[in-house]
């Protein structure tokens, strides 16, 4: 049990120390105009880094299906922006 404890403590470490060092903004560009998305503010307003990132806090390799699936569905369940032109800024 105490090996368990231990595990999970530095676990919960590293994945504070991956959160620590995010950029807090990325730009991912597009044909449609270009998304800005703030790290920071999602993952203070989400809380939880699994609805994005799958239970592994890391890079994602964002493709444009990805994207629309994840982050337009999660936009419409928590009244985000979620038409084309909200997000995408020519």
């Amino acid at each position: 049990m105490k090996r368990f404890a231990a595990v999970l403590a530095v676990a919960a470490f590293f994945a504070g120390a991956v959160y620590a060092f995010a950029a807090d903004v990325y730009t991912y560009e597009a044909k449609n105009g270009n998304v800005t998305f703030n790290h920071k503010a999602h993952a203070e307003k989400l809380g939880d880094c699994a609805k994005c990132h799958e239970g592994t806090p890391g890079p994602i390799d964002v493709t444009k299906d990805w994207a629309h699936q994840t982050c337009t569905g999660c936009h419409k369940e928590m009244n985000g922006p979620a038409k084309c032109n909200e997000c995408h800024k020519k």
